[in-house]
């Protein structure tokens, strides 16, 4: 089941590293407006997106897969049916706690499987609202 409460939300919250798969270069979007709120919270954001070099003053990785960095959360911004191909590439990495998929985004079956890893996971919640509303 998808992670609802406020004290888990809160632990999730106290995390340090989230890779944003979907991460934009455009001001006034929600993909950029809220990775940028979390680094100017003190987060490491790692933005990813193929089609640019740099976002919020740091490069931007094409893929999951090209992240080296250990992570905590990866924070998707994409459409719900690119979930399950996000799910993949997290599933072959052994170092993120939690999936979370920003308003709008959800797909049960992908978070199941995910879930089943033993990964915690937030869906169709955004991380700036809660953020906002549970810690600042």
């Amino acid at each position: 089941m998808p992670i609802e409460d406020d004290e888990t939300l809160r632990d999730i919250l106290a995390l340090e590293t989230i890779a944003v798969v979907g991460c934009s270069s455009t001001p006034g979007k929600a993909a950029h407006d809220v990775p940028a709120y979390l680094d100017a919270q003190g987060y490491d954001v790692v933005p990813i997106n193929p089609f640019a070099d740099e976002l919020l003053g740091r490069p931007a990785a094409d893929t999951l897969d090209a992240v080296d960095d250990d992570l905590d959360v990866v924070c998707v911004f994409r459409p719900s049916d690119e979930v399950a191909g996000i799910v993949d590439e997290v599933l072959e990495r052994d170092d993120v706690a939690v999936l979370w998929t920003q308003l709008g985004i959800r797909d049960d079956e992908a978070a199941a499987r995910a879930e089943d890893a033993g990964l915690d996971i937030v869906q169709d919640r955004c991380l700036k609202i809660e953020h906002r509303r549970l810690v600042a």
